[in-house]
């Protein structure tokens, strides 16, 4: 049994100690310290009692006596580093929140939440895990896990769309629709990676598309991955099909920009008795239907009309600053056009200019057309003036941007590109942990007010110094005082501290 004994020292102190009885000898464990105060002498006995504790997993008799605080001397203790543990735990509250941690290991969960913090691959990701949070995972568990996460993407949209339902009352009424493109560092196709239209300005390189579901607030529920040689309006029907169907939804409405509108497109949703909102490509209307236009349209600023098509009703709407911006820019590429046509060693076509018995001039056509046209933007929707006005259709469409922040996010912030991985299931499986911290992320950004960048940022300033107590070899963490910012941030989500 190990006791603590106090002795005078040569200079008047008191010795601390830590010893025990064998053979009726006794025999000093350990020397905790001298005090030269009653204060001094009760921290040095706690401390012995906390050796004492890991010597020998002793019970003491009353609470009191086991009872310690870390107490830390400075000469007798070492910095081992710095963990930013406060911002994991803001992380894996949310993740809790939404219900990913009944299905997805902790391996995995901590490879959304390393995604969010400092994006990099998989394998240094596990590195930084424990470079910041102390957490450690072997290189072989992700290889072993890997391929059993392949199949969560149901579940995983299923967790955040019963999220979106519960905590932004999202009830199927408006979702926005787009696809963005990702590229790879590579030249050599495969069945997924292919060469197409890239939104990168990289069509040398193969890539893949990825189409996204966000709700009116910008929050993502759904996604899908394609080839990257797919037409971005054949994308159109299979997701929003595949989630009318797993979610039994009868009647919503769908956003989407011009290159999702064909007639294709347009028939089916008309049959699934779905409605939609989508931009309209105006300069590519007859020229009866842009006469018509021009004969309705009156040049008042928020003026709009509405016309029955064979596409639905498309709806125009007339802006001033619209029609000064558009002209300049006509103005600009009219006079390009007549230094093209006047300058014969500069011969080439240009907006604006046809060729004619194998020479150059302008395009009076064109130029009449797009005049009617200056000012005007069309939307082409099915529902009735009865259900939602004009200005509403507009407003409804102009809210598209949302789905563009999340590819901003996606992209900038959270760096989706898939540059380490070249196979198929891991491009899936990057994309699924992207996408789940992508709804993390956007949540951070809605409650709090803050760029995913400044929540980091703010959160990483709470830090949990390491410290070495040498004399019981354990590890004491001091965590930094909660900024005014962070408290902030704890209080708009509802985070524990």
């Amino acid at each position: 049994m190990y006791k603590i004994r106090v002795v005078n020292t040569a200079s008047n102190a008191l010795a601390v100690q830590i010893i025990r009885y064998e053979n009726r000898k006794r025999i000093v464990c350990k020397h905790i310290g001298s005090a030269h105060n009653d204060k001094e002498l009760r921290n040095l006995k706690r401390i012995a009692n906390d050796v004492i504790d890991d010597l020998s997993k002793q019970l003491y008799l009353f609470e009191s006596c086991s009872d310690s605080t870390n107490i830390l001397h400075l000469n007798q203790s070492s910095f081992l580093g710095v963990h930013y543990t406060f911002v994991y735990e803001a992380l894996a509250f949310l993740i809790k929140q939404f219900g990913f941690d009944s299905f997805c290991n902790q391996l995995l969960i901590d490879l959304v939440i390393i995604r969010i913090v400092e994006p990099a691959s998989k394998l240094r990701s596990i590195e930084l895990l424990e470079l910041l949070f102390g957490i450690k995972h072997r290189r072989q568990s992700f290889y072993k896990w890997a391929p059993q996460w392949f199949w969560l993407k149901t579940k995983v949209e299923q967790a955040t769309l019963n999220f979106a339902i519960k905590t932004y009352k999202f009830n199927y009424d408006l979702l926005f629709y787009d696809v963005t493109t990702l590229y790879f560092e590579s030249f050599t196709e495969d069945e997924l990676r292919k060469n197409g239209f890239s939104k990168d300005n990289k069509a040398q390189q193969p890539q893949i598309l990825v189409a996204l579901l966000v709700s009116k607030e910008g929050f993502p529920v759904a996604y899908q991955i394609f080839e990257g040689n797919t037409f971005e309006g054949d994308t159109f029907l299979p997701i929003i099909k595949a989630f009318v169907n797993e979610n039994k939804v009868s009647h919503f409405t769908v956003v989407a920009d011009a290159a999702m509108l064909s007639d294709k497109n347009i028939e089916a949703l008309k049959d699934e008795e779905l409605f939609f909102i989508v931009g309209a490509r105006l300069a590519n209307l007859a020229n009866e239907q842009i006469l018509k236009i021009d004969q309705k349209m009156e040049r008042q600023d928020a003026y709009t009309i509405r016309i029955k098509t064979n596409k639905g009703f498309l709806i125009c709407s007339y802006s001033e600053k619209r029609y000064r911006k558009g002209k300049h820019e006509m103005q600009k590429q009219i006079e390009k056009a007549k230094k093209i046509i006047t300058s014969p060693s500069k011969k080439k076509k240009v907006k604006y200019t046809k060729s004619k018995d194998e020479k150059l001039e302008l395009n009076q056509t064109l130029i009449e057309k797009n005049t009617k046209l200056l000012g005007i933007k069309g939307y082409y929707t099915n529902l009735e003036e009865s259900i939602s006005s004009n200005q509403e259709i507009i407003n409804r469409y102009h809210q598209l941007y949302k789905i563009e922040q999340a590819f901003r996010i996606s992209k900038s912030d959270l760096k989706s590109r898939p540059i380490f991985h070249y196979k198929q299931q891991p491009i899936q499986l990057h994309i699924l942990i992207c996408f789940m911290a992508l709804a993390i992320t956007k949540h951070i950004e809605l409650q709090s007010g803050k760029s995913i960048r400044k929540f980091i940022t703010e959160c990483r300033k709470i830090s949990d110094a390491r410290m070495l107590n040498k004399i019981n070899n354990k590890e004491i963490k001091i965590r930094t005082k909660y900024t005014d910012e962070v408290l902030e941030i704890i209080r708009k989500l509802k985070l524990p501290h």
